[in-house]
């Protein structure tokens, strides 16, 4: 376990909202146009001025930390390879501490004032190159609000200690116990859930899937009658609170299974889940919800900025019961696996 675990975490609160704090005062401050500008593209993603807002608050917040916590810092927009290695001079394979992080999960949703960012981090001991999402032990995920928003909230979980969460009032600071509340249901009929699609490239096939699904689990659909929706959020951890919360049942993001196959036909899909969007499923695990890849075992990826990850995620047991062998079998059938 890592050493002093409870005193990180009110370490890693603090830093996500000194980052969310400067995020919203530049979204209050600064227009759409000025705040969308891409101004690098890193991993196959775009980066945004207000991607560099949330990496400047991040470096300085993480320096300071290591004056007491030597680490290694995954990001995007640290460099070619993503890391950082702190205090300066330390050697990476000394560093006590591995810790990944997206300082801003669902960027295009908060700089056109659409819907909340997530700022995520998982936080692991150092096993270098080898460390998985699996070894992480302490995660946090904070909402970054919209501007008209006068609550956000933050999520967090120790390894083998449960999740807990706040509720914290932007205006008078009070804050209130936010339990994670896991959908109880026992289908996807009538409930929210669904095949992640958010960009061009792949939709139809991912469509397709989850039309297929819904067909075998639910049957025939009647006239007037919708069977079961869907609400793409634009962000792995946003998508991760509505299961928490207990909005969602179940998702599905197999973005680069379609990836692979698009390439084979000379064309590319672009963006796929990495990494740092996941660091924060623990949070997930801890509340019950079970979290596989697309193979139906357990989530695993290095803590890197590059590597595409596809994962599904379930509200309980029972949704997936009716989901995950209906999904495998149509991904073999469609010969995605």
């Amino acid at each position: 376990m890592i050493p002093h675990v409870t005193e990180l975490l009110t370490r890693m609160r603090a830093i996500q909202e000194a980052i969310s704090t400067r995020v919203v005062a530049s979204c209050e401050q600064q227009s759409i146009e000025e705040l969308s500008e891409v101004v690098d593209v890193q991993a196959g993603d775009m980066i945004f001025a207000i991607d560099r807002i949330s990496e400047a608050v991040l470096v300085e917040q993480f320096a300071d930390l290591a004056q007491t916590r030597s680490l290694v810092l995954i990001a995007e927009g640290l460099g070619v390879t993503g890391e950082m290695v702190l205090p300066a001079g330390t050697r990476a394979d000394e560093a006590e501490l591995r810790i990944i992080i997206d300082p801003i999960d669902g960027t295009r949703g908060i700089m056109y004032q659409k819907r909340p960012a997530w700022i995520l981090t998982g936080v692991a001991l150092n096993h270098g190159a080898q460390t998985d999402l699996q070894d992480i032990e302490l995660a946090v995920q904070t909402e970054v609000p919209l501007v008209k928003q006068d609550q956000y909230d933050c999520l967090w979980a120790i390894a083998g200690h449960g999740a807990q969460g706040e509720r914290v009032n932007r205006k008078t600071h009070a804050r209130a116990a936010l339990p994670a509340r896991p959908s109880l249901a026992d289908t996807i009929a009538n409930g929210y859930g669904g095949i992640s699609r958010f960009f061009p490239g792949g939709r139809a096939e991912l469509a397709a899937i989850d039309d297929e699904l819904v067909e075998r689990a639910v049957g025939p659909g009647k006239p007037g009658v919708p069977r079961a929706f869907e609400d793409q959020y634009i962000c792995t951890g946003g998508q991760l609170y509505e299961l928490l919360m207990g909005h969602d049942r179940w998702i599905a993001d197999l973005r680069p299974l379609i990836d692979k196959q698009l390439r084979a036909r000379g064309e590319e899909l672009g963006l796929c889940c990495h990494p740092y969007d996941l660091c924060t499923e623990l949070i997930a695990r801890e509340a019950g919800l079970l979290i596989t890849d697309e193979y139906a075992g357990p989530l695993t990826a290095p803590l890197d900025v590059t590597t595409g990850v596809s994962w599904i995620g379930y509200a309980n047991q029972r949704i997936q019961a009716q989901v995950a062998p209906l999904l495998q079998t149509i991904l073999q059938e469609r010969g995605f696996l």
